[in-house]
């Protein structure tokens, strides 16, 4: 698949989706962006803002099997990855697949369950199997798992630690309509939700073309230098403890290809970086106490860093 059919099955997969959700286009592109990169997502906003309704219509659109998990402290690791049942009339232990088997998994609230739950959820993204009773089961691709949780409410929950923050691949909010996005979602909900008419208009087999397509986008040494300098820049920067892995790195190199890809180039430009970077790097930061108490935030480190690095030439490849 080319570049330009990568592009434009993200419009088809865009505009399909945006008959539910109303106004969240740059939301929609970075969350096509993770899964064309086969990563994971980390929805962080407040309630009744279609975090799950984005996540059914992008699984619609796709053709793609869907199941939510709510999280909740009860919520033990096999009711995600599934167990193995005696079936009396067989004699024999059988295995139940649990909702991590569905090809776009939402997990709602993932700062409400347990550690130990939350872990069995993190290596089924990492590893994209799930090992049960000593047998391990692939999971079937394209794979997204999309996990939100509220920033506002702390009571009962269990926050993720860095190291697990860090296997999201991107971490982004939808945030609040205004006034004419509201209204207009109000005409489109009055006689049923938008998101039941949702139709596939992309076959999964067309997704994984997508993932293998975008590795293919070339990108230059100096592109590669430009982003390598804004990781290491966050490891020294004085408002942070801690700066980027080199798996944001990664991240940061493949999200740059699928934007490319899905703007129809073959190449990556300094701008494809900087429209994905907040987004990978925010969830990887840690602000030093000091930071914290002048309100500064992850979000204006990445900006100011990204702000100081020259910004380099990319002439465009000859056609082979």
């Amino acid at each position: 698949m080319t570049p330009a059919a990568v592009s434009e099955t993200a419009k088809r997969i865009i505009a399909n989706v945006e008959q539910a959700i109303v106004g969240k286009r740059q939301q929609i592109i970075l969350s096509l962006v993770s899964w064309f990169c086969e990563g994971h997502i980390l929805l962080e906003d407040v309630p009744g803002v279609a975090k799950t309704m984005l996540a059914r219509a992008l699984a619609q659109s796709v053709g793609c099997t869907f199941k939510r998990v709510q999280c909740t402290p009860d919520l033990l690791p096999s009711d995600v990855t599934g167990a193995s049942i005696f079936n009396q009339k067989t004699a024999e232990f059988q295995f139940r697949q649990g909702p991590i088997f569905a090809q776009l998994v939402l997990a709602d609230e993932i700062n409400r369950t347990t550690p130990r739950t939350q872990a069995a959820l993190l290596e089924a993204m990492a590893e994209s199997c799930v090992t049960v009773d000593g047998v391990t089961h692939k999971l079937k691709p394209p794979f997204l798992v999309v996990a939100t949780q509220n920033p506002v409410d702390h009571e009962g929950t269990f926050p993720l630690p860095e190291a697990q923050l860090d296997r999201f691949l991107m971490r982004f909010s939808l945030g609040y309509p205004t006034m004419d996005e509201e209204l207009q979602m109000l005409e489109l909900l009055q006689r049923e939700h938008p998101v039941n008419k949702i139709a596939a208009v992309v076959t999964a087999e067309q997704l994984r073309a997508c993932q293998d397509a975008v590795k293919q986008v070339r990108v230059d040494i100096k592109i590669r230098q430009y982003l390598m300098q804004i990781v290491h820049d966050t490891r020294e920067h004085e408002d942070l403890s801690l700066g980027a892995s080199p798996r944001a790195s990664i991240a940061l190199f493949r999200t740059g290809q699928a934007m490319a890809a899905m703007r129809g180039r073959t190449f990556v430009l300094p701008d494809d970086v900087k429209r994905v970077v907040a987004s990978v790097l925010t969830h990887r930061l840690i602000l030093k106490p000091e930071a914290r108490l002048r309100k500064v935030t992850p979000e204006q480190v990445v900006h100011e860093v990204v702000e100081e690095i020259a910004v380099p030439t990319i002439e465009q490849p000859a056609s082979p």
